[in-house]
């Protein structure tokens, strides 16, 4: 047995997270819920597209504990939505995935500004080609939207919504990740 002080969530001997990584994950979590919550509308015309942070908050996890963080806050970020909005949720989880993925592994090789540019704008090309195509399957058979009407949308709305959406996170995100990731680590 260990006496050390720290805990681990894992058996002697194996690969896990520990008692304090679970901690900061669970308040990466909490503060990514909160945030989705809190949402607004880019543009008027089509109201139902509306920005929150939340998606800054899976990103400055992922950059500051790496890709399994990111993949866990994105996908727990957006649990409770799966009861009011089951298919938006799960949209939402697999576009912060498409973001948040590349994003660590990029920034994970190269931990500099400009490699967290790289990996910024690399993941919010991915994510935004991931929202267009989930919406184009998506909308259509669950919000019963058809087709042409989805396409007639994409450039004037659903395009610059995304460019918009993910480049925000992006800019927030690089100018945020390092001053939360000091604060993080330094009270871990």
């Amino acid at each position: 047995m260990d006496n050390s002080g720290s805990h681990s969530t894992n058996r002697a001997g194996t690969q896990g997270w520990s008692t304090q990584q679970v901690a900061v994950y669970a308040l990466f979590v909490a503060l990514g819920i909160a945030l989705s919550f809190i949402s607004f509308p880019v543009f008027p015309a089509v109201p139902f597209l509306k920005y929150d942070l939340s998606g800054v908050i899976c990103l400055i996890a992922a950059f500051a504990y790496g890709p399994a963080a990111g993949a866990t806050v994105s996908i727990l970020t957006y649990v409770p939505h799966l009861f009011t909005n089951p298919v938006g949720a799960a949209m939402n989880m697999l576009i912060m995935l498409c973001f948040t993925m590349p994003a660590a592994f990029i920034y994970k090789r190269s931990h500099t500004r400009a490699g967290a540019a790289a990996a910024l704008g690399t993941g919010a090309v991915l994510a935004v080609a991931a929202a267009l195509v989930l919406n184009l399957a998506a909308t259509p058979l669950y919000y019963h939207v058809d087709v042409m009407r989805y396409i007639a949308l994409i450039l004037p709305a659903y395009l610059p919504f995304n460019l918009i959406k993910m480049g925000l996170h992006a800019v927030i995100t690089f100018l945020c990740y390092k001053p939360v990731s000091r604060m993080v680590k330094k009270d871990s």
